[in-house]
């Protein structure tokens, strides 16, 4: 098929890849402006584009898609059908309905749960088991239209939002080329969503990454890997920011044979006390209390240093059992 491709970051780009090498015809690829990134401030391409320019795909990149001139430029691709996988802006009910095909999203959720910009964090943050890509007929509505096909992904126990990322982006463009298949040959069936069984995946927030040690420790591990790529979770320790990469809960069983060790010049491990309180210290690890049970901390990155092992964060920063990490107040 002939087929516009709209999308802008990393997510997109495997999607784009599989619907060339499946043999469609990309007659352009729609992108976000490019825009300054990182401390130097250079102004870089998206990774959409980045990949048309590769395969020499005329690459459009509107301000605002809606816009008289830019539904002129859209028409002009004559397409059967647009492919959508994180654009990052909102289609009109013109051009949703310019294409022979309509208009098709490469969702990252199972919808009609996730609707909205991050599926992919929530689903960590929620504690979701499995999780999944939708292609979606798209709608004038958010993430409301009809869907068409989905595939599901399992969520690993110590799954973050960067990997599942990536594990939804492969899935979604093996989805889509089956998916463009079967719309080419007329077998598809439509399926209504359930507006009751929706929930709406908001935007993150800078706020949301002040870890609150009151929270029990499963949420804490569920919200740390669901924010590890932006904002990224942090306590304060001596007075400084401390983004926490990986850690884990320490379990019953674990946490009862700490326990017989209560005693020890390292300050054993309790059940109860002040939340955010360091119970334990071993040589890979720091045991911090929370509103219920104990998270194990693994990985860490001080204020204006690099990520490292807890090991080596242990050289430079002598953690003792009784020191408290605290929520940020930034």
């Amino acid at each position: 098929m002939k087929l516009v491709f709209m999308g802008t970051p990393e997510f997109s780009v495997g999607a784009l890849e599989a619907v060339i090498e499946a043999g469609h015809q990309v007659t352009a690829v729609v992108t976000q402006p490019d825009k300054p990134r990182g401390r130097g401030k250079e102004v870089q391409m998206t990774p959409v584009k980045t990949c048309a320019l590769k395969h020499g795909i005329p690459v459009f990149q509107p301000v605002k898609v809606k816009e008289p001139e830019a539904v002129e430029t859209l028409r002009g691709y004559e397409a059967d059908i647009f492919v959508v996988a994180a654009f990052g802006q909102i289609l009109s009910e013109e051009i949703l309905a310019m294409p022979k095909y309509g208009c098709v999203n490469i969702h990252a959720s199972l919808l009609p749960k996730y609707r909205g910009a991050g599926p992919i964090q929530w689903a960590i943050i929620n504690g979701e088991k499995i999780t999944g890509v939708t292609i979606m007929q798209m709608d004038k509505g958010l993430d409301t239209g009809d869907m068409l096909f989905q595939s599901e992904v399992e969520i690993a126990s110590d799954e973050t939002a960067d990997t599942l990322h990536d594990k939804l982006a492969e899935a979604g463009a093996r989805l889509i080329v089956e998916a463009l298949e079967k719309i080419e040959a007329g077998s598809v069936n439509p399926v209504k969503q359930n507006d009751e069984e929706s929930c709406y995946a908001k935007m993150l927030q800078k706020s949301m990454g002040k870890i609150d040690w009151q929270m029990e420790a499963g949420k804490l591990d569920c919200l740390i890997r669901g924010l590890i790529s932006w904002p990224g979770a942090s306590t304060v320790y001596r007075g400084k920011n401390l983004k926490i990469w990986r850690e884990e809960v320490v379990l019953e069983q674990e946490l009862a044979a700490l326990e017989v060790q209560t005693g020890q010049s390292d300050g054993g491990c309790a059940r109860s006390g002040k939340p955010g309180t360091v119970v334990r210290v071993d040589k890979d690890a720091v045991y911090v209390q929370t509103g219920d049970g104990l998270l194990r901390i693994l990985e860490v990155q001080p204020e204006g240093k690099k990520r490292m092992a807890v090991r080596d964060f242990l050289l430079g920063y002598p953690v003792k059992a009784g020191d408290v990490f605290e929520m940020s107040s930034r």
